[in-house]
C-alpha cells in the first residue's frame, strides 16, 4: 500500500480544486491545510495546473499530498507526474492512464459510475475508484456497489459537502472528494481564504462525528 493511499484513507477527504486559473494555488492550499485537509487535487481544466502542482509540492512538501485531476490522456498524466503530482485522478474509466500511472509508480483514483466500470478499473490496476457523479445514486449506491464488490476502494465525488460526507463514509467509501462545496471559485477569486479554511474545518468535523 502506497504512502499516498494510506494518507487518503487516513484523512478521508480529497479536496478537488477546480478553478479557471491557479495563480493563487499556494493560498488555496494553505487555507485548506489550515482547515485540516492535506490531500489536494488540482484539476487540469484550469490554467497553470502543472505549475501549481510544482509550486505547492515545493512549498508544502511535508504538510500536503498534491495530486492532479481531470486527467484524460497518458500524456497529461506524465506531464503532471513530471511536475510533481503524487497521485492522478480521472473523471472516467481510462485504461491507458492507469497503465501510465502504474509504470511510473503513481497511485490513480480512476473514475467510474457503473459496477462494470468500477471493477474494470480495479482489475486494470487502479488503487482507488472515483464514483462520479456520486449525487446520482447517493450513499445507498455506494453501499449497493460494495455488497457484491467489497474489495473495491471507493472515493465518491460530486455533490458532497459537510452535510452528507459522513453518510458516504458510513456506506463504505474509503474517502470522499469534495470540490466546489469546499473551494468555491468566488472565495478563491476574491481571496476569501478564511472561508475556505472554515469550510475545510466543517468537513473535517463532519466526518469525525
Amino acid at each position: 500500500m502506497s504512502t499516498v493511499f494510506e494518507e487518503i484513507v487516513r484523512t478521508r477527504i480529497v479536496a478537488v480544486v477546480r478553478l479557471a486559473d491557479y495563480e493563487q494555488a499556494s493560498e488555496v492550499a494553505h487555507a485548506l491545510i489550515a482547515g485540516g485537509i492535506s490531500v489536494i487535487e488540482f484539476t487540469l481544466t484550469g490554467k497553470g495546473a502543472t505549475a501549481a502542482i510544482t509550486k505547492t509540492r515545493t512549498e508544502f512538501a511535508d504538510k500536503a499530498c498534491i495530486g492532479v485531476g481531470t486527467v484524460l490522456t497518458p500524456e497529461d498524466a506524465s506531464s503532471a507526474i513530471d511536475a510533481g503530482a503524487q497521485f492522478v485522478v480521472t473523471p472516467v474509466m481510462r485504461p491507458d492512464v492507469i497503465t501510465t500511472c502504474r509504470s511510473r509508480g503513481i497511485p490513480i483514483i480512476c473514475g467510474a459510475l457503473t459496477p462494470t466500470e468500477a471493477l474494470a478499473a480495479h482489475e486494470a490496476g487502479a488503487e482507488m475508484i472515483k464514483i462520479f457523479p456520486a449525487r446520482v445514486g447517493g450513499p445507498q449506491y455506494i453501499r449497493d456497489l460494495l455488497a457484491p464488490l467489497p474489495h473495491l476502494h471507493l472515493v465518491p465525488t460530486g455533490g458532497i459537502d459537510a452535510q452528507n460526507a459522513s453518510s458516504y463514509l458510513q456506506a463504505g467509501a474509503v474517502a470522499v472528494g469534495i470540490g466546489g462545496n469546499l473551494v468555491s471559485a468566488h472565495a478563491a477569486t476574491n481571496g476569501h481564504w478564511d472561508e475556505i479554511t472554515r469550510r475545510a474545518q466543517e468537513c473535517v468535523r463532519a466526518i469525525a462525528m
